[in-house]
Protein backbone atom coordinates (compact mmCIF):
# COMPACT_ATOMS: atom_id res chain seq x y z
CA UNK A 1 0.00 0.00 0.00
CA UNK A 2 1.18 3.49 -0.79
CA UNK A 3 0.01 6.49 1.18
CA UNK A 4 0.35 9.97 -0.24
CA UNK A 5 1.90 12.27 2.34
CA UNK A 6 0.06 11.12 5.43
CA UNK A 7 0.08 14.29 7.51
CA UNK A 8 -0.37 14.85 11.21
CA UNK A 9 -3.67 16.49 10.35
CA UNK A 10 -4.93 13.33 8.63
CA UNK A 11 -3.86 11.12 11.52
CA UNK A 12 -5.43 13.39 14.11
CA UNK A 13 -8.80 13.95 12.48
CA UNK A 14 -11.17 11.04 12.83
CA UNK A 15 -13.79 11.89 10.24
CA UNK A 16 -13.94 12.84 6.60
CA UNK A 17 -16.19 15.75 7.43
CA UNK A 18 -13.67 17.26 9.80
CA UNK A 19 -10.88 16.93 7.27
CA UNK A 20 -12.89 18.38 4.41
CA UNK A 21 -14.39 21.09 6.58
CA UNK A 22 -10.94 22.29 7.59
CA UNK A 23 -10.04 22.54 3.90
CA UNK A 24 -6.52 21.30 4.61
CA UNK A 25 -6.76 17.72 3.38
CA UNK A 26 -8.98 15.29 1.49
CA UNK A 27 -8.93 11.54 1.99
CA UNK A 28 -9.36 9.04 -0.80
CA UNK A 29 -8.71 5.33 -1.27
CA UNK A 30 -8.88 2.61 -3.88
CA UNK A 31 -7.42 1.98 -7.31
CA UNK A 32 -3.68 1.40 -7.51
CA UNK A 33 -4.05 1.99 -11.26
CA UNK A 34 -4.85 5.69 -10.75
CA UNK A 35 -2.28 6.25 -7.98
CA UNK A 36 0.45 7.67 -10.28
CA UNK A 37 -2.01 10.24 -11.65
CA UNK A 38 -3.36 11.35 -8.28
CA UNK A 39 0.22 11.57 -6.98
CA UNK A 40 1.13 13.98 -9.77
CA UNK A 41 -2.03 16.04 -9.41
CA UNK A 42 -1.73 16.16 -5.63
CA UNK A 43 1.66 17.88 -5.61
CA UNK A 44 0.55 20.61 -8.00
CA UNK A 45 -2.86 21.06 -6.38
CA UNK A 46 -1.41 21.37 -2.89
CA UNK A 47 1.03 23.99 -4.14
CA UNK A 48 -1.86 25.97 -5.63
CA UNK A 49 -4.48 25.57 -2.89
CA UNK A 50 -2.73 24.28 0.23
CA UNK A 51 -5.03 21.23 0.25
CA UNK A 52 -3.43 17.78 0.49
CA UNK A 53 -4.89 14.67 -1.13
CA UNK A 54 -4.18 11.81 1.27
CA UNK A 55 -4.76 8.85 -1.06
CA UNK A 56 -4.43 5.23 0.01
CA UNK A 57 -3.50 2.97 -2.92
CA UNK A 58 -5.25 -0.16 -1.60
CA UNK A 59 -7.08 -1.53 -4.65
CA UNK A 60 -10.49 -0.83 -6.12
CA UNK A 61 -12.27 -3.29 -3.85
CA UNK A 62 -10.94 -1.47 -0.79
CA UNK A 63 -11.89 1.90 -2.26
CA UNK A 64 -15.47 0.78 -2.86
CA UNK A 65 -15.72 -0.59 0.67
CA UNK A 66 -14.33 2.57 2.24
CA UNK A 67 -16.57 5.00 0.38
CA UNK A 68 -19.60 2.86 1.25
CA UNK A 69 -18.51 2.97 4.90
CA UNK A 70 -18.03 6.75 4.74
CA UNK A 71 -14.43 6.61 5.97
CA UNK A 72 -13.04 8.54 2.98
CA UNK A 73 -14.18 11.52 0.93
CA UNK A 74 -13.87 9.61 -2.35
CA UNK A 75 -13.28 6.08 -3.52
CA UNK A 76 -11.53 5.17 -6.75
CA UNK A 77 -12.35 2.06 -8.77
CA UNK A 78 -11.27 0.76 -12.16
CA UNK A 79 -14.45 -1.31 -12.21
CA UNK A 80 -17.48 0.93 -12.67
CA UNK A 81 -20.41 0.17 -10.40
CA UNK A 82 -23.67 -0.65 -12.16
CA UNK A 83 -26.33 2.06 -11.93
CA UNK A 84 -28.59 -0.11 -9.79
CA UNK A 85 -25.74 -0.75 -7.33
CA UNK A 86 -24.97 2.96 -7.10
CA UNK A 87 -28.61 3.75 -6.48
CA UNK A 88 -29.06 1.17 -3.73
CA UNK A 89 -25.90 2.36 -1.94
CA UNK A 90 -26.58 6.11 -2.32
CA UNK A 91 -23.50 6.67 -4.45
CA UNK A 92 -22.53 8.46 -7.66
CA UNK A 93 -19.53 7.89 -9.92
CA UNK A 94 -17.70 9.71 -12.69
CA UNK A 95 -14.69 8.85 -14.90
CA UNK A 96 -11.26 10.36 -14.37
CA UNK A 97 -8.94 9.38 -17.22
CA UNK A 98 -8.39 6.69 -19.83
CA UNK A 99 -5.43 4.32 -19.49
CA UNK A 100 -4.47 0.73 -20.21
CA UNK A 101 -2.72 -2.32 -18.83
CA UNK A 102 -0.40 -4.89 -20.31
CA UNK A 103 1.31 -8.17 -19.58
CA UNK A 104 4.88 -7.94 -18.28
CA UNK A 105 7.43 -10.75 -18.11
CA UNK A 106 10.85 -11.76 -16.81
CA UNK A 107 12.60 -13.78 -19.49
CA UNK A 108 16.38 -13.93 -20.04
CA UNK A 109 17.34 -12.77 -23.50
CA UNK A 110 13.85 -11.45 -24.37
CA UNK A 111 13.69 -7.66 -24.43
CA UNK A 112 10.70 -5.36 -23.89
CA UNK A 113 8.28 -5.45 -26.80
CA UNK A 114 9.75 -8.56 -28.40
CA UNK A 115 7.16 -11.01 -27.07
CA UNK A 116 3.74 -11.18 -28.77
CA UNK A 117 0.66 -12.65 -27.07
CA UNK A 118 -3.01 -12.99 -27.98
CA UNK A 119 -6.04 -12.94 -25.70
CA UNK A 120 -6.90 -16.64 -26.00
CA UNK A 121 -3.25 -17.55 -25.39
CA UNK A 122 -3.12 -15.37 -22.25
CA UNK A 123 -6.25 -17.13 -20.99
CA UNK A 124 -4.56 -20.51 -21.51
CA UNK A 125 -1.48 -19.30 -19.64
CA UNK A 126 -3.59 -18.06 -16.72
CA UNK A 127 -5.56 -21.33 -16.71
CA UNK A 128 -2.23 -23.16 -16.37
CA UNK A 129 -2.78 -25.00 -19.65
CA UNK A 130 0.35 -23.47 -21.21
CA UNK A 131 3.12 -24.19 -18.73
CA UNK A 132 6.40 -23.59 -20.62
CA UNK A 133 7.69 -20.50 -22.38
CA UNK A 134 8.73 -22.56 -25.42
CA UNK A 135 5.24 -24.06 -25.75
CA UNK A 136 4.26 -24.40 -29.45
CA UNK A 137 1.32 -22.00 -28.97
CA UNK A 138 3.69 -19.22 -27.86
CA UNK A 139 6.31 -20.14 -30.48
CA UNK A 140 3.70 -19.90 -33.24
CA UNK A 141 3.09 -16.22 -32.48
CA UNK A 142 6.80 -15.49 -32.01
CA UNK A 143 8.53 -16.95 -35.03
CA UNK A 144 12.25 -16.23 -34.93
CA UNK A 145 12.28 -15.45 -31.20
CA UNK A 146 14.41 -17.85 -29.14
CA UNK A 147 12.08 -18.78 -26.30
CA UNK A 148 13.64 -20.34 -23.19
CA UNK A 149 12.75 -23.79 -21.89
CA UNK A 150 11.44 -22.36 -18.62
CA UNK A 151 8.40 -22.91 -16.47
CA UNK A 152 5.84 -20.08 -16.55
CA UNK A 153 5.01 -18.52 -13.18
CA UNK A 154 1.68 -16.72 -13.34
CA UNK A 155 1.36 -13.59 -11.15
CA UNK A 156 -2.02 -12.04 -10.37
CA UNK A 157 -3.51 -9.64 -7.86
CA UNK A 158 -4.21 -10.88 -4.34
CA UNK A 159 -6.42 -7.90 -3.38
CA UNK A 160 -9.73 -6.62 -4.71
CA UNK A 161 -8.67 -4.88 -7.89
CA UNK A 162 -10.17 -2.96 -10.77
CA UNK A 163 -7.05 -3.88 -12.74
CA UNK A 164 -8.12 -7.50 -12.24
CA UNK A 165 -11.66 -6.66 -13.35
CA UNK A 166 -10.39 -5.05 -16.56
CA UNK A 167 -8.00 -7.94 -17.26
CA UNK A 168 -10.63 -10.62 -16.59
CA UNK A 169 -13.32 -8.72 -18.50
CA UNK A 170 -11.02 -8.77 -21.51
CA UNK A 171 -10.29 -12.49 -21.10
CA UNK A 172 -14.03 -13.18 -20.75
CA UNK A 173 -14.58 -11.56 -24.15
CA UNK A 174 -11.87 -13.54 -25.95
CA UNK A 175 -12.22 -16.89 -24.14
CA UNK A 176 -15.67 -18.49 -23.62
CA UNK A 177 -14.04 -20.91 -21.15
CA UNK A 178 -12.70 -18.02 -19.06
CA UNK A 179 -16.10 -16.35 -19.04
CA UNK A 180 -17.78 -19.56 -17.89
CA UNK A 181 -15.25 -20.75 -15.31
CA UNK A 182 -13.67 -17.56 -13.92
CA UNK A 183 -15.57 -14.49 -15.13
CA UNK A 184 -14.77 -10.86 -14.35
CA UNK A 185 -14.80 -9.11 -11.00
CA UNK A 186 -12.44 -7.25 -8.69
CA UNK A 187 -11.60 -10.62 -7.12
CA UNK A 188 -11.83 -14.01 -8.84
CA UNK A 189 -10.93 -17.63 -8.08
CA UNK A 190 -7.61 -17.86 -9.92
CA UNK A 191 -6.91 -21.27 -11.50
CA UNK A 192 -3.17 -20.96 -10.80
CA UNK A 193 -0.40 -18.56 -9.88
CA UNK A 194 0.87 -16.38 -7.03
CA UNK A 195 -0.75 -13.18 -5.81
CA UNK A 196 0.76 -9.74 -5.29
CA UNK A 197 -0.90 -6.79 -3.57
CA UNK A 198 -1.51 -3.84 -5.83
CA UNK A 199 0.04 -3.07 -9.21
CA UNK A 200 3.22 -2.50 -7.20
CA UNK A 201 3.13 -6.02 -5.77
CA UNK A 202 2.59 -7.69 -9.14
CA UNK A 203 5.38 -5.63 -10.72
CA UNK A 204 7.72 -6.53 -7.85
CA UNK A 205 7.02 -10.26 -8.17
CA UNK A 206 7.63 -10.21 -11.90
CA UNK A 207 10.92 -8.40 -11.42
CA UNK A 208 12.08 -10.97 -8.87
CA UNK A 209 10.88 -14.26 -10.40
CA UNK A 210 12.56 -15.51 -13.61
CA UNK A 211 9.98 -16.96 -15.99
CA UNK A 212 7.11 -14.97 -14.51
CA UNK A 213 4.28 -13.08 -16.20
CA UNK A 214 1.82 -10.60 -14.69
CA UNK A 215 -0.61 -7.83 -15.62
CA UNK A 216 -0.07 -4.21 -14.53
CA UNK A 217 -1.20 -0.71 -15.43
CA UNK A 218 0.95 0.97 -18.07
CA UNK A 219 2.24 3.77 -15.81
CA UNK A 220 3.89 1.11 -13.62
CA UNK A 221 5.55 -0.39 -16.69
CA UNK A 222 7.04 3.00 -17.49
CA UNK A 223 7.96 3.70 -13.87
CA UNK A 224 9.63 0.34 -13.22
CA UNK A 225 11.07 -0.22 -16.73
CA UNK A 226 9.34 -3.59 -17.05
CA UNK A 227 9.46 -5.81 -20.13
CA UNK A 228 6.09 -5.49 -21.87
CA UNK A 229 4.33 -7.54 -24.51
CA UNK A 230 2.82 -6.62 -27.81
CA UNK A 231 -0.66 -7.99 -28.34
CA UNK A 232 -2.95 -9.14 -31.13
CA UNK A 233 -6.03 -6.92 -30.98
CA UNK A 234 -9.62 -7.53 -32.07
CA UNK A 235 -8.80 -6.55 -35.67
CA UNK A 236 -5.96 -9.09 -35.76
CA UNK A 237 -3.26 -6.40 -35.70
CA UNK A 238 -0.16 -6.64 -33.53
CA UNK A 239 -0.05 -3.48 -31.41
CA UNK A 240 2.07 -1.97 -28.65
CA UNK A 241 0.63 -0.27 -25.55
CA UNK A 242 0.37 3.49 -26.02
CA UNK A 243 -1.69 6.48 -25.03
CA UNK A 244 -3.03 6.65 -28.58
CA UNK A 245 -4.10 3.00 -28.41
CA UNK A 246 -5.96 3.63 -25.14
CA UNK A 247 -7.67 6.69 -26.60
CA UNK A 248 -8.58 4.75 -29.77
CA UNK A 249 -10.43 2.29 -27.51
CA UNK A 250 -12.24 5.14 -25.73
CA UNK A 251 -13.26 6.64 -29.06
CA UNK A 252 -15.65 3.71 -29.57
CA UNK A 253 -17.77 4.54 -26.52
CA UNK A 254 -19.76 7.61 -25.52
CA UNK A 255 -19.51 8.37 -21.82
CA UNK A 256 -22.09 11.13 -22.16
CA UNK A 257 -24.86 8.72 -23.18
CA UNK A 258 -24.16 6.03 -20.57
CA UNK A 259 -26.14 6.05 -17.33
CA UNK A 260 -23.79 6.93 -14.48
CA UNK A 261 -20.94 6.78 -17.04
CA UNK A 262 -21.04 2.98 -16.99
CA UNK A 263 -18.88 1.90 -19.96
CA UNK A 264 -16.28 -0.82 -20.54
CA UNK A 265 -13.33 -0.21 -22.86
CA UNK A 266 -11.85 -3.69 -23.31
CA UNK A 267 -11.61 -5.48 -26.69
CA UNK A 268 -12.78 -2.56 -28.80
CA UNK A 269 -12.47 -2.60 -32.59
CA UNK A 270 -9.95 -0.62 -34.61
CA UNK A 271 -6.54 -1.40 -36.13
CA UNK A 272 -4.61 0.67 -33.58
CA UNK A 273 -6.76 -0.02 -30.53
CA UNK A 274 -5.10 -1.42 -27.43
CA UNK A 275 -7.21 -4.40 -26.31
CA UNK A 276 -6.86 -4.06 -22.51
CA UNK A 277 -7.85 -0.42 -22.17
CA UNK A 278 -9.81 0.94 -19.25
CA UNK A 279 -10.77 3.89 -17.12
CA UNK A 280 -10.85 4.89 -13.45
CA UNK A 281 -14.01 6.15 -11.77
CA UNK A 282 -14.30 8.30 -8.65
CA UNK A 283 -17.15 7.44 -6.30
CA UNK A 284 -18.89 9.85 -3.91
CA UNK A 285 -21.60 9.43 -1.28
CA UNK A 286 -24.73 11.48 -1.79
CA UNK A 287 -25.10 11.65 2.00
CA UNK A 288 -21.68 13.22 2.54
CA UNK A 289 -21.61 16.84 3.55
CA UNK A 290 -21.81 19.43 0.83
CA UNK A 291 -18.40 20.76 1.94
CA UNK A 292 -16.80 17.34 1.50
CA UNK A 293 -18.24 16.63 -1.93
CA UNK A 294 -17.58 20.16 -3.14
CA UNK A 295 -13.93 19.84 -2.11
CA UNK A 296 -13.61 16.56 -4.02
CA UNK A 297 -15.34 18.04 -7.06
CA UNK A 298 -13.01 21.06 -7.03
CA UNK A 299 -9.95 18.80 -7.00
CA UNK A 300 -11.06 16.69 -9.94
CA UNK A 301 -12.36 19.70 -11.84
CA UNK A 302 -8.90 21.21 -11.44
CA UNK A 303 -7.42 17.95 -12.76
CA UNK A 304 -9.72 17.97 -15.78
CA UNK A 305 -8.97 21.61 -16.59
CA UNK A 306 -5.35 22.05 -15.43
CA UNK A 307 -3.79 18.61 -15.05
CA UNK A 308 -4.01 17.08 -18.51
CA UNK A 309 -0.38 17.57 -19.53
CA UNK A 310 0.66 15.84 -16.31
CA UNK A 311 -1.74 13.01 -17.17
CA UNK A 312 -0.33 12.64 -20.67
CA UNK A 313 3.23 12.53 -19.30
CA UNK A 314 2.44 9.15 -17.68
CA UNK A 315 0.15 7.92 -20.49
CA UNK A 316 -3.21 8.73 -18.91
CA UNK A 317 -5.55 9.97 -21.62
CA UNK A 318 -7.64 13.06 -20.89
CA UNK A 319 -11.41 12.87 -21.13
CA UNK A 320 -13.03 14.70 -24.06
CA UNK A 321 -14.43 18.18 -23.24
CA UNK A 322 -17.95 16.85 -23.87
CA UNK A 323 -17.46 14.21 -21.18
CA UNK A 324 -16.10 16.76 -18.70
CA UNK A 325 -19.14 18.97 -19.36
CA UNK A 326 -21.41 15.96 -18.78
CA UNK A 327 -19.67 15.21 -15.48
CA UNK A 328 -20.32 18.75 -14.23
CA UNK A 329 -23.99 18.48 -15.24
CA UNK A 330 -24.16 15.09 -13.53
CA UNK A 331 -22.84 16.56 -10.26
CA UNK A 332 -25.56 19.20 -10.35
CA UNK A 333 -28.29 16.68 -11.16
CA UNK A 334 -27.30 14.02 -8.62
CA UNK A 335 -26.11 16.18 -5.74
CA UNK A 336 -28.20 19.31 -6.20
CA UNK A 337 -25.22 21.63 -6.26
CA UNK A 338 -22.19 22.37 -8.39
CA UNK A 339 -18.82 24.03 -8.08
Amino acid sequence: MKLLKVSAIFLALATVGAVAGAQTALTGAGSTWVYPLIAKWDAAYQNKTGIEINYQSIGSGGGIAQIKAGTVAFGASDMPLKPEDLSSAGLIQFPTAVAGEDLVYNLPGIQAGQLILSGPLIADIYFGNVKKWNDPAIAKLNSGLKLPDMDITVVHRSDGSGTTFTFCDYLSKVSPEWKQKVGANTSVAWPTGVGGKGNEGVASYVQRIPGSIGYVEYAYILESHLSWTRMVNRDGKVVSPSLKGFQDAAAHVDFTKAQDFYVILTDQAGPGTWPISGCTWQILRKSASKETNMAVMRFFDWGFEQGQEMARSISFGPLPPSTVASIKSYWKKELGYSI
